[in-house]
């Protein structure tokens, strides 16, 4: 593969917390890049940095050194409202709280970063339509977030990631708030979209049964890349 066969690229990446004497050193020269279609999980003890990697990554926070490259995109560069359009268009975000809108529906909150990106009202119902089925939703498109269980949250959560058309989903634990026949669910039905799809997922997670079902496994320990390997 070459340089643009990634979607990003993490170019000698530190971040330090803290000023003076008290500083705290979270990630230690990370290089690396994440590739078109890859589900890749980022594993690690608590306090290894994976989840401040994926903060940078996803443009939530900003490096104390070097780069970060988004389909060619320097996002480690970019501020306000640059950052927070070229993260809405590039970018799909999955947090373990699920982060809904409580006062929209199901299919409200899949719709509304296609209000954001200005996409046309015929094309939106067609695309909340569509995902609502490839995640198991049909049905459900008008119930509120608090009339849904944890793995239905979750599934409007990863439409909406996913609706937009991004060229990246970011994952925070996604299923850290899940029992484990939900989350190894969702976990099945986000692999089978990446290999559907082509959609490339990153993870951080303390999680096996994504790290059992990834093909690549990034693991990191105080700051820096201990292992990197492709999964058979």
């Amino acid at each position: 593969m070459t340089e643009h066969d990634n979607v990003i690229e993490v170019q000698n990446i530190s971040k330090v917390y803290g000023h003076n004497e008290i500083t705290i050193i979270a990630l230690r020269s990370i290089t690396m890049p994440i590739r078109k279609g890859e589900f890749t999980a980022i594993a690690g003890p608590s306090g290894s940095g994976k989840t401040t990697l994926l903060n940078l990554m996803s443009g939530l926070d900003i490096p104390s050194d070097g780069r970060i490259l988004l389909s060619g995109k320097a996002i480690s560069e970019m501020s306000g409202n640059e950052l927070s359009d070229f993260r809405r268009d590039h970018i799909g975000l999955i947090f373990q709280s699920f982060n809904l809108i409580p006062v929209l529906t199901a299919a409200e909150n899949i719709e509304y970063i296609m209000l954001l990106q200005g996409v046309s009202r015929r094309e939106r119902r067609e695309r909340v339509s569509s995902i609502l089925n490839e995640v198991g939703l049909e049905g459900k498109e008008d119930r509120f977030p608090a009339q849904l269980s944890g793995g239905q949250q979750q599934r409007v959560a990863i439409a909406r990631a996913i609706v937009g058309n991004p060229d990246i989903i970011l994952a925070d634990e996604p299923t850290a708030n899940l029992d484990s026949a939900t989350g190894s669910a969702l976990i099945d039905m986000m692999k089978a979209l990446n290999e559907r799809k082509g959609t490339t997922f990153v993870f951080s997670t303390h999680d096996n049964m994504i790290m059992e079902r990834a093909k690549r496994l990034i693991v990191l320990r105080d700051g820096e890349i201990c292992t990197d390997d492709i999964m058979v």
